[in-house]
């Protein structure tokens, strides 16, 4: 048995190192999955786990315990800002400013409820409870990367001596859970909401989007003033968005280009939005029946994938299909969304494009693309550390800012963030492959979440009983509780009384201001559209940012004055 007792006692071996792990991280998760009341702390019960393996003594090294805990954040908030960098500068949409700005204002109101909180209640002249209050703040917004950027901040500050800000993160986190979901509730009773009426709302406005998917149809030029006119001629003039797939003109099929000359009794297929058709048929001709099948050239569509490293940035302009392959593309599908299929829109790889032509051009091009899921399967490891060397290059530079005790920077946290929703937006340009599966980016984020949620946890732990029950820890439990509770009133009920948005939207837009998915689950629960992820989904990118973001500036501006 004395093997067995080694094992757990001997802190220096890697074994031992890695027993401590496995068992706070799988402790953690399997707790994690218990529901109180439909609710669950999730993966963060492993900060928990951490925590009593460290109170009794169960731990490893400091300088081992640092390192794991840093290279989890940065894995972890890498695979975010990937994950949210295509979308992240497209969510400024006209919605989108609004549920933004809505979002950085319940941002604002978090951090001056914070500093309202640590002034009321704590005293302002030992140096250790402002910290403490950045640590009740990310647990009470239920930020980890934002607790994570706080702790790099507080090193840079503080040195071997920062104060275990992840003891208030601890006490602040459950209640914050809780009160995202009952001040979201709150506000629904605050502003009279109805959610059948809501419900009704959603299904008028999806009526109407409805009109804005693509739409095919058949249609005969019947319009004398058409002839001889060249497709971008009949394309300008109409003012509308269609794109024209195969032309029927006597008896033989064709792929158009903008220079296809349009004759009276030429039979086309087209494809637009709803709202557009009727004035497309209005000025060309009527809907038809057309066998394209029973034609000397059959046409086929085929939905391709692009995997070929070598198209990745490529304009669909620059490829040519019309007049180079004979082929038309109609439609471009990129994580799930639609996107027109414009000259200057840059192909990437994992789009899923729709091209019709001639079944041997359309599987030439079929061949070009790529059109390989395995290639797909396998991860751009590549990829992920150029983008992580960059990041901690680009976050250890400082920017010298006046009245601050020293240089700030974006460090470990911020630098790999910033840097991988670049890559993840505009990587094509420098030929950097940036797709990575859905599940490939979810197992490596959880991955560096639960190392650094589990070294965190290790590292208070020691002094997680003399801070938090023999010291302020019911004062982190009801501040954090306002902290949490406050912002969410005061923007909910300004979203909903004077911008109007859907109850359900504003849900989605709280739980991603927030970045809790417990708050988005409980939102999906009750609607059966999909408003409440569309405003997560909007405020989310940003949100994330500006968490892990101003978790520095306080703690540099403030903590180390």
């Amino acid at each position: 048995m004395e093997w067995l007792i080694s094992l757990f006692s001997s802190t220096e071996s890697v074994a031992h190192i890695a027993l401590l792990y496995a068992v706070v991280i799988a402790v953690g998760v399997y707790l994690g999955k218990i529901k109180i009341g439909g609710i669950s702390l999730g993966v963060t019960f492993v900060l928990f786990a951490g925590i009593m393996a460290g109170h009794i003594g169960f731990t490893a090294p400091s300088n081992i315990l640092t390192f794991i805990q840093d290279f989890g954040l940065i894995l972890f908030v890498f695979m975010i800002g990937l994950q949210v960098g295509p979308g992240f500068f497209e969510s400024f949409g006209t919605a989108g400013i609004k549920l933004n700005a809505l979002a950085a204002m319940g941002i604002l109101l978090n951090i001056l409820v914070m500093f309202a909180c640590y002034y009321i209640f704590f005293d302002t002249s030992d140096p250790v409870n402002l910290p403490m209050m950045v640590g009740t703040l990310y647990g009470a917004v239920t930020n980890t990367p934002g607790l994570g950027a706080a702790n790099e901040a507080l090193s840079t500050v503080f040195g071997s001596n920062a104060p275990q800000i992840a003891s208030a993160y601890a006490c602040a986190y459950p209640l914050g859970v809780l009160g995202i979901i009952g001040a979201t509730i709150l506000v629904r009773y605050i502003c009279h909401v109805k959610l059948e009426r809501e419900e009704a709302r959603l299904n008028a406005e999806e009526g109407v989007k409805a009109n804005q998917k693509p739409h095919r149809m058949h249609i005969e030029v019947t319009n004398h003033y058409l002839e001889g006119k060249t497709l971008l001629q009949v394309h300008d003039f109409l003012n509308r968005d269609f794109v024209c797939t195969r032309i029927l003109h006597n008896g033989h099929v064709s792929i158009p280009n903008r220079n296809t000359v349009f004759h009276k009794g030429d039979q086309l297929n087209v494809v637009c939005a709803e709202t557009d058709a009727e004035a497309i048929v209005a000025f060309i001709g009527p809907v038809i029946e057309v066998d394209w099948q029973q034609q000397d050239q059959p046409m086929v569509s085929k939905r391709i994938l692009v995997t070929n490293p070598k198209i990745n940035g490529k304009t669909l302009g620059g490829m040519h299909f019309s007049s180079i392959h004979g082929v038309n593309v109609t439609r471009v599908t990129r994580q799930g969304m639609d996107l027109f299929a414009s000259a200057g829109l840059p192909l990437q790889v994992g789009d899923r494009i729709m091209v019709v032509g001639p079944e041997d051009s359309v599987d030439r091009v079929a061949s070009l693309m790529g059109n390989s899921i395995r290639r797909l399967d396998a991860p751009n490891i590549a990829t992920i550390f150029v983008g992580v060397f960059l990041g901690i290059i680009f976050g250890s530079l400082p920017i010298a800012i006046p009245g601050m005790p020293v240089p700030m920077k974006l460090g470990i946290a911020g630098g790999p963030l910033i840097i991988a929703i670049l890559i993840g937006r505009y990587g094509y340009k420098i030929k950097l492959v940036t797709y990575t599966t859905t599940s490939a980016n979810m197992m490596l984020r959880e991955i560096g979440l639960v190392l650094f949620l589990a070294s965190v946890g290790i590292k208070a732990g020691a002094g997680f009983w003399e801070t938090v029950v023999q010291g302020d820890g019911l004062k982190y439990v009801y501040t954090g509780f306002l902290i949490t509770v406050i912002p969410i009133l005061i923007i909910g009920t300004i979203a909903r009384m004077k911008y109007r948005f859907n109850y359900f939207t504003i849900m989605g837009m709280l739980a991603g201001t927030y970045t809790d998915p417990p708050a988005l689950a409980y939102a999906n629960s009750i609607c059966s559209k999909e408003a409440p992820a569309l405003g997560y989904s909007t405020v989310y990118p940003l949100c994330m940012f500006l968490r892990i973001f101003t978790a520095q500036i306080i703690v540099l501006f403030f903590c180390g004055a």
